[in-house]
């Protein structure tokens, strides 16, 4: 299967609003049937709910790093971290059917901060499992707002939400809605304002990030306990401790 590389243009509307749509199927059918069947068998041994404790997953399944390191989606993210690349984590997100609780709004950076160096160049892939559309929860962003990275947040509902945190005062307006096929996947900010309504729907959303760091940042060893990192690609710039180096 021909590697995706995205054009110059598709870099500057990036650059500009902060997020990317790839309508597109990332892997061969082959390799998303067993990314899919990975999940399922992660699911399985939660109990087929909870998406919090299906986070970094690679790190108990390493089957997950032919995903995490291939071609196929560092071709995807040099264009925009440029050459030198870090995997930062991954992370199943599974929305049950008629139950799956609400994604607040938020910004991933506002939960890694002080863990890292620098957020400008921080990538996360999120890639469908399932069929994920506005009926069942899709992830929506405000377009431009990556240039901050560090809201004001205020406590929220656990029992309807996936945080216990929300971004005060949103206007969502303006949000775009990531509609995506299986297969299919969305690039955005780590600094953006994102969310996802609650999933009343029939249907499960299940999508697998895949988060990626320019080595330009420094991971700070002592705020990141038991967290590993890879080098995905290129070279360690900022002398950050990957475990396969």
């Amino acid at each position: 299967m021909t590697n995706h590389v995205i054009s110059e243009r598709e870099v500057e509307f990036y650059n500009k609003n902060g997020y990317k749509l790839h309508k597109k199927p990332l892997f061969s059918e082959q390799k998303m049937k067993e990314l899919s069947g990975i999940f399922e068998e992660q699911w399985e041994l939660v109990g087929r709910k909870l998406n919090s404790e299906l986070d970094t997953p690679h790190f108990r399944d390493e089957r997950l790093l032919k995903f995490l390191l291939s071609d196929e989606v560092l071709d995807l993210v040099e264009p925009i971290i440029g050459p030198n690349i870090g995997l930062w984590s991954s992370h199943f997100i599974c929305k049950e059917p008629l139950i799956g609780k609400q994604t607040p709004w938020h910004e991933d950076s506002a939960y890694w901060n002080g863990r890292l160096s620098r957020f400008d160049k921080i990538v996360t892939v999120w890639l469908a499992i399932d069929r994920s559309w506005q009926e069942n929860g899709c992830m929506r962003v405000i377009p431009g707002t990556h240039t901050g990275g560090f809201s004001e947040y205020e406590k929220v509902d656990g029992k309807d939400n996936i945080f216990d945190s929300e971004i005060k005062n949103m206007d969502a307006s303006n949000a775009v809605y990531f509609e995506l096929e299986p297969g299919e996947c969305s690039l955005h900010d780590s600094r953006i304002i994102h969310g996802a309504a609650p999933n009343k729907s029939p249907y499960r959303r299940c999508g697998y990030t895949m988060r990626y760091f320019s080595t330009e940042a420094k991971v700070f060893e002592e705020k990141n306990p038991n967290h590993k990192v890879w080098l995905a690609r290129g070279k360690d710039l900022a002398g950050s401790s990957f475990v396969n180096v």
